[in-house]
Parts: C-alpha cells; structure tokens; sequence
C-alpha cells in the first residue's frame, strides 16, 4: 500500500505488504523508491486493435491476479498495458500536470482516497461520469459518496476500502490477566474508543514484561478518526478541525495513551515498528484489512496462533482507491467498459482472493474466503465477517483538499510532541494548530 496512511503519512499509501496470501496489497503504493517503472499487463503481445492504457501507483493486483490477461481473452480487440507509479507522491502530481493539460494521461487513472476530494472538487469535468455507466448501488454509499461530485457526477469506481478492526495477541492479554475472548473483548469496548483506551490501563497493570498495550498514540488517533463522519471539514467544506467532535474524540483517546504507559511509541510503517511486531512487544494494534497480511508478514512463524481479531470500538474506514477515465481517453468507450469490469463484484473478489485488498462492493463479500494460513494465523478468526460487517456501517464522511496534511499536523506534530517529547496535551494542539495554519496559508 503506500507510505501515507491517515494522520501520520498520507492516507491511501501505507506500505508494499505481503497480503491475505501472498501478493502485496492492492489500492495503496509503496514509498521505497522515487522512479516509475511501465508494464504490459498480460502478455503486453500489443496486437490488439486498441491498446488500453492502466495507469496505477503501487501494486493493484489486477495483473497479478490475472485479471488483464482474462479480459484480452474476452476482448481479442483489446491490448491492456499498465503504467505504474511507485510512489504515490510522484504519481498524483504528474496525474494533475496532464488532467489540467488535457493530454498525456492514461485511459483508465487510479486515484488514491486521499487524493479522491482534490478530484473531485477541481477535475471534476476532466473526468467522464461513470455514473452514467453502472448500476451505483453494486458499491457502498459511502463510498459512492467519496467519488461524487456536487452536482452529482461520479468520476471514480470505487476499488478497495480499509474497513477497521482490532487485532490482538491472545498470549499478552491472558498473561495480564484480561478476557482473550474476541466476542468478550468487542463488548467490552463496543462504541467507544475510550472504551479501548481503558481497557489499555488495566493492561498496564499486569502487562508481561517489556510489553505495552498498543503500538502508538498516533494509532489510535487514525483509527478513532477514520469513524468519524466529520473530520477536518464538513458538509459544506469549510474548514472545522478545531472544532469537529470526531477529531475531539480522537484526540483525547490519543491524548490518554500519549500520557500514559500504555504505548510503545513507535511510528508505523518504520523498522522498528516492524521489529515490534517480531518481538511481540505491544499487544494491540488498530487494524484495517490490508494490514492482517503485514502482521502475518512481520511476526512471522512465532506469531501464528496468537493473533486473533475483534470488531473495532466504531466502523471505521482506513484507505482504499477508485479508478476514473479522464475525458482525454481517445477510448472512452472501452475504458469505461474495462473500468466497470475490473471494480465487479467478481473481478474484486478475485483480487482479494490474490491479495488483501479488501472489496468495495457488498455483493462480493459472501464469497471472500481468506487463505487457510491466514485464518489459522489468526487463531481462526471470522475476519471476513468481522470486515464486512464494519463496511457496511461505516458512515459517510466529508473531506477536503487538506484533509492530508492536517491529519499528518495532528500525528506528527502535535501527538508526537506529547508522546515523544513531553508535552503537555495542550503544547501538542497548540503546535498542531500552528502546521496546520501554514498548511492553510493563514
């Protein structure tokens, strides 16, 4: 996925991970490199009557699950070849640069959720209305919603989400004296991301030694966050962070955990944050769907069987990418054809069933079966129920052009101001407020 995630890093970029099998996670690219590679998808044989151009960042897992190669078989008059951009930083701006120039893009764009407000509110007319094209209720609302502009034009369809749970090492729990139970410990903090948060506290009290409740403040956050229907702007796209009661929540659950014990403070998605895992050295972790495949990757052979996985305190979105045709396409007609046939219910199955990309469109999830390792993993957890369920009541959410940089202003600078070096609560918003004022150009 991408080195972005929500709050800490943009969010639709988290990291290239080995998924619910074994391909790495789809919608989100990876930061390890700055360069961009091309690719034919399928056989790349060109002696199709028309060549499709794909561009994507990261691994979408349509080439890799076979995808592009099954449609030319279907469509012998169409060649696919994917365009792939590493990083996600690079990718968008370039996307822009020839959106506003009206050449140069590619017939099918990716365009990463954290980048999906920015085109919705300024390239709306650069982009057909697949709205037009598809029965809308095959995806979820909310995510329907992302993708649609104010005058009701749909300029994306919507690929992978991040539906939110709560995964957590049933050894640590047990030894602290805590329920392990995944019914018991939903319950338990069921509607309440402080719920979650205390639950931390009574850890601490007999946590096994050179262990710590969760990850990361800055975790917490992002996952109480990402529930919230209004975050950093609301309905109208004003600005409101400072006043938003999602972002209040979110912040004072952090807040309990940044001045607390209970955290390892470590930042996601660096070595040693993947060193935490190995060393099973916190015993939760907010986890969307994309992230079992991480865990299972970095904890490795002595985490099988002690991982299990419980609903989260709230439904809550992290990631997730949709696919558009600008206007530019010289094939209008066939991208939006291959557009509506690689976001089905059927072709996103089949990526989920190659990666951990978890799908966007209700009618595919009866069918969605994890890799039998994972399940196993995962001490036989119901994940693809305890996803879907959460997908489904996720509620819808206004963002803004600068839902980015505001959300990194509160991680990485006010919460690790607390966190990391000692701040007060109210030290932290106050140098949160002053990076988001420069974000804002106020």
């Amino acid at each position: 996925m991408r080195t972005s995630i929500r709050g800490s890093r943009r969010l639709g970029a988290v990291v290239a991970v080995a998924a619910l099998t074994t391909g790495l996670l789809a919608g989100c690219a990876s930061d390890s490199d700055d360069g961009s590679s091309n690719s034919d998808g399928g056989n790349g044989s060109g002696k199709g009557k028309i060549t499709l151009t794909v561009g994507t960042f990261g691994v979408f897992g349509y080439k890799q699950a076979g995808l592009y190669d099954e449609y030319m078989k279907l469509h012998p008059d169409i060649n696919i070849k994917e365009n792939v951009t590493t990083r996600t930083d690079v990718y968008w701006p370039k996307v822009l640069t020839r959106l506003q120039a009206g050449s140069g893009t590619d017939d099918l764009q990716a365009i990463e959720i954290g980048n999906i407000t920015e085109a919705v509110q300024t390239q709306g007319s650069k982009f057909v209305d697949l709205g037009k094209e598809v029965d809308k209720s095959q995806w979820l609302d909310w995510k329907n919603a992302q993708a649609t502009t104010k005058d009701g034009k749909l300029i994306g369809l919507g690929t992978d989400i991040g539906p939110m749970a709560i995964c957590y090492r049933k050894d640590l729990l047990q030894k602290a004296g805590l329920p392990t139970d995944r019914t018991k410990l939903a319950e338990t903090w069921k509607g309440d991301w402080a719920k979650y948060v205390d639950l931390g506290k009574q850890y601490m009290k007999k946590a096994p030694k050179g262990t710590k409740y969760v990850d990361s403040a800055a975790s917490v956050y992002n996952a109480a966050v990402g529930g919230a229907s209004e975050q950093y702007y609301d309905k109208d796209g004003n600005v409101v962070w400072d006043k938003s009661e999602g972002v209040k929540k979110a912040w004072d659950a952090a807040m309990t955990v940044a001045t607390s014990n209970m955290s390892a403070k470590l930042k996601q998605f660096d070595p040693t944050w993947d060193q935490g895992y190995a060393n099973g050295t916190f015993a939760t972790v907010a986890c969307p769907a994309w992230m079992i495949g991480y865990i299972e990757q970095k904890s490795g052979d002595s985490g099988k069987g002690k991982w299990d996985v419980a609903a989260a305190p709230t439904a809550a979105n992290w990631g997730g990418s949709f696919l558009g045709v600008p206007t530019a396409s010289k094939h209008q007609k066939e991208a939006v054809a291959l557009a509506k046939w690689l976001t089905a219910p059927e072709q996103q199955a089949k990526v989920f069933a190659k990666q951990a990309s978890f799908p966007s469109t209700p009618a595919a999830y009866a069918t969605l079966k994890p890799a039998a390792d994972t399940t196993t993993y995962f001490s036989d957890a119901p994940i693809t129920q305890i996803f879907s369920d959460s997908a489904k009541t996720i509620p819808t959410q206004y963002h803004g052009v600068k839902d980015q940089p505001i959300g990194t202003a509160i991680t990485d600078v006010g919460i690790l101001q607390v966190e990391q070096k000692g701040k007060s609560p109210e030290q932290g918003w106050e140098a949160a407020g002053k990076e988001i004022k420069d974000v804002l150009g106020q």
